[in-house]
This record gives structure tokens, sequence and C-alpha cells, in this order.
């Protein structure tokens, strides 16, 4: 199980070719896999940051998971641990995200911001890093 986390975040996208661009550009994740169907939609993909990893595909493919979704799913807020959070939101407007908290030192020690998508879900990244 080591290397494999044991929980990640699915969402879907209208736009998820879109929403991958800004993740991994304005946000740091990394491709690890992309699959599409023969119309160039994204069937599923798969992107990592550190160790955690979050699970996108697009709307309106028709798969169990998609029909559960609903034709309007969202916002649904994710926070993801980064180590220089002013760094990061500075790559993250450099790429015009719509920022909706600049970093700020939290009471219980943290430091973090808060972003959204351009499809409505909220991204959090912070220095708190909780631990299991």
């Amino acid at each position: 199980m080591a290397g494999t986390p044991s929980i990640s975040p699915t969402l879907t996208y209208r736009d998820a070719t879109a929403a991958i661009k800004l993740l991994t550009e304005a946000f740091g994740f990394t491709r690890v896999a992309v699959y599409e169907g023969d119309d160039g939609t994204v069937m599923h993909a798969e992107l990592s940051y550190g160790n955690g990893m979050v699970m996108l595909g697009s709307r309106g493919t028709g798969s169990k998971f998609d029909q559960a979704m609903g034709p309007e799913p969202g916002p649904t807020g994710v926070y993801v641990v980064v180590e220089d959070v002013d760094g990061h939101h500075r790559r993250a407007v450099e790429h015009g995200v719509e920022i909706l908290m600049e970093p700020t030192d939290q009471d219980y020690g943290s430091r973090d911001y808060m972003a959204r998508d351009p499809e409505g879900n909220i991204w959090s990244f912070g220095t708190y890093a909780p631990t299991v």
C-alpha cells in the first residue's frame, strides 16, 4: 500500500481537459494518467500532488459514477498540503486563478489560501498536514 493514497477525491467537469490544464499548470499537479474516449472526452484522469491524488473525468459520459453525480455536481472542496504557500499562491495568480482568500496565517498554526476553479470547486492549499 506504500505510495498508494487511501483517499482520492473524484470530481467531474464539463471541460475536464481545461481542468487538467489548470490543475497541472496553475496548481502544480502531475499528470499520472488520462484516458480519453474516441471523441476526446476525458473518461478518467489521475493527477498527483505529493503523496496524494485526485481523479477526474468529463460530465455526460453515461458511466455509473457520472449518473450518480447528476447533471450539476459540486461544488466540491479539496485541501492540499503545500510547503510554500506564498509561492504556490503566486503561481496560481500568474495563471489567472480566482483567489477567494489570500495567504493567511491561521490560529491553529497553518498558513493557507483558497481558490475557485472555473467550474466552482474550492481548492485550499496550506501548511496544515493532518496525521493519521
